[in-house]
């Protein structure tokens, strides 16, 4: 029998296959779950996604389940709504924009290719690992600017955010509260690692680059907590969103030897004299393009996100109370048969011209850190394709995803070796002495590649 808490258990125990088989399997529309007293509906009808992500807050705002995130996130732009909201946010979009982040493209290259060296010399890695801290290396250089971040530093705020996104994972969509020790228990892990996180924002602020996001977050004359708050946020979206959909690009790259040929080929194509990518080749590069926006397909990032009804409506045929919440999922919604042929196979044949496609939201309140992300992915593949094979990936076929903040991949291995054709590297090598952008940590690997690859 169906009950207001009928879902709760099939969602607890595996989240994307419940939302995926109710979104698949029912009409367009607004599908009901039973997930709790409130009532909830699954967004399955791409074309009613602009008139709930674009309607006035003070119709459909973000509601209860995003405000259950406030002990965590506290007062980010991600929680807040009306003025305060757009200012922060156009902050945000000064320095995530694609347009933006390009002047960070010898940087970023220079810290795939240090973690490419590291990899080769391991000869097998698992790629979530690697890609999570290089997504946080990235998020950081647009914060604070560009090498201000010690080692020490990024262990501290990797070991942080980590336990704070599992923090976040644990109280989704739930329906009962914890116990009074377990609260306790959370409570205090959350208050360590924000901590943790404090002390070394407090020393980055210190060596923050004048031009860096963080300045003008400062100059908005936000307090030191809503500032810590605003960064946490920021590191929390740059690290396991853009790690772990790298980790799946990685994974797709070794499934297809022959693809990830396709793309060395292509990045040789968008090398400048001086055996660097140059961005306006980087902009015509279709096949690398392609492969991040496919694996973005089968792997937002923002796996779900929500919207909640605060003035009587009607959406989809269905009058809608104050209170009802709204669940949108991309992972839902790019894998349905009806916007998708064969939605559940890696194809680099798709048409992504569809309301459907929204692997970084929609709306007003779209990822702001979008351009980042798209531009990292594309650098990523295009450098790492360019001077390494990789020859093995366990398991095979893909595996099923972890639904956490973001879909994280299980333990996988990838094997690892140099491409015959190392002369591009050897020449950095030779010329790193000319190239001051890249930093002590590049400049070394090359040295580690040059002896892998001899």
């Amino acid at each position: 029998m169906l009950h207001m808490f009928s879902d709760v258990r099939a969602f607890q125990h595996d989240p994307l296959r419940l939302l995926l088989t109710r979104g698949n399997e029912a009409e367009r529309g607004l599908v009901p779950l039973r997930l709790g007293p409130a009532p909830v509906f699954l967004v399955n009808d791409p074309d009613l996604l602009r008139p709930i992500l674009k309607a006035p807050e003070t119709d459909i705002g973000k509601g209860k389940l995003i405000k259950k995130l406030t002990p965590v996130l506290g007062r980010s732009s991600l929680m807040l709504s009306g003025e305060e909201h757009k200012r922060r946010r156009a902050v945000l979009q000064k320095h995530m924009a694609k347009g933006s982040v390009e002047k960070f493209l010898p940087h970023m290259c220079a810290e795939i290719r240090a973690v490419g060296a590291s990899l080769a010399r391991l000869g097998s890695f698992d790629p979530h690992h690697v890609t999570a801290m290089l997504a946080l290396r990235t998020i950081c250089v647009a914060i604070f600017g560009s090498q201000v971040m010690s080692s020490g530093d990024e262990e501290a705020l990797v070991q942080a955010v980590g336990a704070i996104e599992d923090d976040l994972a644990e109280e989704m969509f739930r329906a009962l509260p914890f116990g009074p020790v377990a609260w306790y228990r959370r409570r205090k892990n959350r208050v360590c690692a924000k901590l943790a996180m404090s002390t070394v924002v407090q020393r980055l602020r210190r060596k923050a680059g004048s031009s860096s996001a963080l300045r003008d977050l400062e100059a908005l004359g936000l307090s030191d907590r809503d500032l810590e708050d605003e960064i946490l946020t920021l590191l929390l979206a740059g690290h396991h969103t853009t790690g772990s959909t790298a980790a799946w690009m990685f994974y797709h790259m070794a499934a297809d030897p022959a693809l990830m040929d396709d793309i060395a080929d292509e990045a040789a194509e968008c090398l400048g004299d001086d055996g660097e990518l140059r961005l306006d080749a980087v902009k015509r590069a279709n096949l690398s393009a392609t492969l991040v926006k496919e694996v973005c397909r089968l792997y937002p990032s923002a796996w779900w996100f929500s919207r909640e009804v605060m003035q009587p409506v009607t959406i989809g045929g269905h009058d809608l109370k104050v209170g009802t919440s709204l669940l949108i999922c991309p992972w839902q919604l790019q894998r349905d048969p009806r916007h998708f042929e064969d939605p559940d196979r890696f194809l680099m044949t798709r048409r992504y011209n569809t309301d459907a496609y929204i692997p970084f939201g929609a709306g007003p309140r779209a990822c702001a850190g979008m351009g980042v992300a798209m531009l990292e992915l594309q650098l990523l593949a295009l450098e790492i394709a360019a001077a390494y094979r990789f020859t093995a990936v366990t398991p095979n076929p893909a595996p099923w995803p972890k639904a956490s903040v973001t879909l994280i991949p299980p333990p996988m291995t990838i094997d690892i070796e140099v491409r015959e054709m190392p002369s591009r590297i050897l020449r950095l090598g030779e010329e790193a002495q000319h190239l001051p952008y890249i930093p002590s940590a590049a400049t070394a690997s090359i040295s580690t590649l040059q002896s892998v690859s001899q």
